[in-house]
This record gives C-alpha cells, sequence and structure tokens, in this order.
C-alpha cells in the first residue's frame, strides 16, 4: 500500500501545480512527468490514471462539496494544497470502488497526507469535510452514523521544567 500513498502525493503534487498556475497547463502532461520523476517503479500506475481521470470527471461536484461543507471557506480562499488535498479525498470517497479503496482508507490517507504536506490545522480541516461527507454517506444509505476515523496525534516530547533551587 506504500505504492499508492506515493501515488497519492504524486497526484497532489500534480494537482497542486496546475492549480496554482490557475489550470493553465496540462494536467496529463504534469502527473505523466512527474510520476516519471518521482515515481518510475511504482507497480500500480493504473491507480493514478484512474484517480486524474475520475478527478477530472468530477471536479465539478467535488468541488461543489466542498463549498457546501464548508461554506465558511470560500473554494478559493482555502489552501492550494488543502484543496487538492480534499479533492482527492472526495474523490476516493464519493466516486472511488470501495472494494479498492474503502471509505475509512480514503479519508486515513488524505488525513495523513494532510498532516505531511498541509499547515497545523490542515489535518483537521480535512477531516471535518471528510468526515461530514462520510457521515453523509452513511445517512443517505440508512446506515447507523458512526464518526469517520480521528486523525492521529504525534506523541509529543514534553521538556522537564529546570529545577529551581
Amino acid at each position: 500500500m506504500a505504492t499508492r500513498h506515493l501515488v497519492r502525493t504524486v497526484i497532489l503534487q500534480s494537482l497542486y501545480e496546475w492549480d496554482f498556475y490557475h489550470r493553465q497547463h496540462d494536467l496529463v502532461a504534469i502527473l505523466e512527468r512527474n510520476l516519471q520523476e518521482f515515481a518510475s517503479g511504482i507497480d500500480e500506475p493504473d491507480f493514478a490514471w484512474r484517480i486524474l481521470k475520475g478527478l477530472s470527471e468530477h471536479l465539478k461536484e467535488i468541488d461543489e462539496t466542498i463549498v457546501r461543507v464548508a461554506p465558511e471557506w470560500p473554494l478559493e480562499k482555502v489552501a492550494i494544497i488543502d484543496r487538492n488535498i480534499l479533492r482527492i479525498g472526495l474523490y476516493e470517497l464519493l466516486y472511488a470502488d470501495r472494494e479498492e479503496v474503502p471509505p475509512k482508507v480514503a479519508i486515513n490517507e488524505a488525513i495523513e497526507i494532510a498532516k505531511n504536506y498541509g499547515g497545523p490545522s490542515s489535518a483537521r480541516f480535512v477531516n471535518g469535510v471528510l468526515g461530514t461527507v462520510y457521515r453523509e454517506l452513511q445517512a443517505k444509505q440508512g446506515l447507523p452514523v458512526e464518526e469517520a476515523p480521528a486523525p492521529r496525534q504525534k506523541k509529543r516530547r514534553h521538556a522537564a521544567a529546570p529545577e529551581q533551587s
């Protein structure tokens, strides 16, 4: 599964570049270049192309979902990195084959990527948006609504307070 994590990060990098340059460059060419440069030996290159194709086909609906679930954050005001992490996570949550990518895996992967590449509150923001959509999906399917996985906190070591004499 480390291969899929790498693929998601290369897709994130590609989406970031595409979005940063206001969608002026060919996203397929960007992903091709990035896969070759950063993930040339991956086992499942088709996984990357399925995500890109699905994102392209559903981008409008995915962006509308972000706007609906996080109304206090206009899409253009969401950090580029967070916006594209959400796009990948929402594509996998809403449109990907659930046998291939179970919902909790999609959410966990997005949270981990947000922790590694986003800002200090990115993981919480991504978890909030994806968790809301996950609960909505469960409710639509008549399933008991359960919480989405919470971001794992990194253990922090506290320095001992200096002794006072």
